[in-house]
């Protein structure tokens, strides 16, 4: 059951990215050079939602379809954070992809994405070698 339900949150998720326009490099980089406002509010709702709805959820006993709740433990700001998160800033500034959405956007084919993905799974593999 919890595959079944991974694969319909995935696919939701997908759907909204592509929905959002967030599959779109041209339209990631046009938000980001302030010339597009729509995933600002696309961004903005999902932040809505969240900051209203996971206190509601955290006051349940335990997920719905698992024994616990798996919630960060750590809060320390060190420097691989900082690294990973300049290095994806830095990814999504240059190329406007970033995992969730260069996933989704493999459907359409495009072969600069496909590239993308491969070289995200490169830099994987290569962390994970390192440990």
């Amino acid at each position: 059951m919890n595959l079944v339900v991974a694969a319909l949150v995935g696919l939701l998720f997908a759907l909204g990215l592509g929905l959002a326009g967030m599959t779109q490099p041209a339209r990631v980089l046009g938000f980001l050079e302030f010339r597009d406002p729509a995933l600002l509010l696309t961004m903005g709702g999902a932040t809505a939602v969240t900051l209203l709805g996971f206190p509601r959820v955290l006051r349940r006993e335990r997920p719905v379809f698992a024994w616990r709740f798996w919630l960060p433990t750590r809060s320390d700001i060190d420097r691989p954070l900082l690294f990973g998160a300049a290095l994806f800033g830095l990814g999504w500034g240059l190329v406007g992809l970033c995992p969730g959405p260069a996933l989704t956007a493999l459907a359409g084919g495009d072969p600069l994405v496909w590239l993308f993905v491969a070289a995200m799974f490169a830099g994987m593999a290569l962390q994970a070698r390192r440990g």
